[in-house]
This record gives structure tokens, C-alpha cells and sequence, in this order.
């Protein structure tokens, strides 16, 4: 039934939000990740925290090379795995790409931080062990965090479903190209 101006009614309006709603809810509980999704996103971030730290420690004159060769292996990992995931899900979902595989996410970023930080610090004292350990661990903690983000989202689709605006994550990869050019060309 339809009102005379040929919009809907309010309770047709409230039942398509409902259906709105319910479809959203089954979407995000039927999401399917690929069994070693979480390994390969920590597994490219641990490669490219221990070669941020091996490009800034002293360890010969073309280790400024391996700076562009870890962001490499996280960007292929990072495109293939969004991929995968539209493939198996045939859908986007906003907030997957920036805060599980790209990191923005406060606990990913955080976590990220202190362990480049660490991991360079180790590689300037040539503590090689501790290089790794660093590197380890902010990968692990880096697919943590995506994968928390990706329960709560699950809990309450509506709230954490949005992502960050395109615009923002471009200024965002600006800035890190940036930061990785004035790396590569100031060593």
C-alpha cells in the first residue's frame, strides 16, 4: 500500500528497514576469509617491519633497497588477499581493506610503531635475534588486530561497518610513499 503522494508508508518504510537490517546482519555472520588470510597479512608485515630495520642498520651498501622491498611484499600480500576475500564474499566491505589489511586501525597502528621502532633500534645495536623478535611480533599483533576488528564488526555490523573515505586513505598512502622516498634517497 502507498500513500497517495506515491511514497511509501511509514510501516513499509519500517519493514524495509528491518529486511535492510537483517540482510546486513547475515552478510556480516556468512563473511568467509581464506584459512591462512590472518598468516599472510602478518607474515607481510613481519617481512616488511625487519626490512625497514635491516635498510636502516649498517649492514652494506644496498640495504636501502630492502625499505621499497618489504612495502613491496605487503602490497602484493595486502592486494592479493582483498582479492580473494571479493572473490569468495562478492561483496566490499567498508572498513575491511583500510582496517584489517591496511592498518589504520588504532591497535595496528600502534602496534606497528613500536615495532619498527624496536626492530630499528635493534638493528642500529646489530641485535639481529632481537630484529626478529620485534618483527615477529608486530606482525602478529598487526593480524590481531584485524582480526578483532573483524569480530566486532560481526557484533554490531552498523557501527563498525563504515571505513575510512577514499580521499583520507589517499592523503594516507601519499604520506608513506613520501616518507619511503625521503628514506630511500636520504640513506
Amino acid at each position: 500500500m502507498e500513500s497517495s503522494d506515491g511514497l511509501p508508508t511509514p510501516e513499509e518504510g519500517a519493514v524495509a528497514l528491518a529486511e535492510a537490517e537483517a540482510s546486513r546482519t547475515m552478510l556480516a555472520d556468512s563473511l568467509v576469509l581464506r584459512s591462512w588470510f590472518y598468516a599472510a597479512i602478518g607474515a607481510a608485515i613481519t617481512v616488511q617491519i625487519a626490512t625497514t630495520a635491516l635498510g636502516h642498520a649498517d649492514i652494506g651498501s644496498r640495504a636501502g633497497w630492502l625499505l621499497p622491498a618489504g612495502v613491496v611484499v605487503s602490497v602484493l600480500v595486502a592486494g592479493i588477499e582483498l582479492a580473494h576475500f571479493r572473490r569468495l564474499n562478492g561483496v566490499w566491505l567498508g572498513g575491511f581493506a583500510g582496517r584489517v589489511v591496511g592498518g589504520p586501525a588504532t591497535a595496528a597502528s600502534m602496534s606497528y610503531v613500536l615495532s619498527v621502532g624496536a626492530a630499528v633500534w635493534a638493528g642500529f645495536d646489530q641485535a639481529w635475534w632481537l630484529v626478529a623478535l620485534c618483527a615477529a611480533a608486530g606482525g602478529v599483533a598487526f593480524a590481531w588486530s584485524g582480526r578483532w576488528w573483524l569480530r566486532t564488526y560481526r557484533a554490531e555490523p552498523a557501527a563498525h561497518g563504515r571505513g575510512k573515505s577514499a580521499a583520507w586513505l589517499a592523503v594516507l598512502a601519499i604520506v608513506a610513499v613520501s616518507g619511503l622516498v625521503l628514506l630511500v634517497v636520504g640513506r
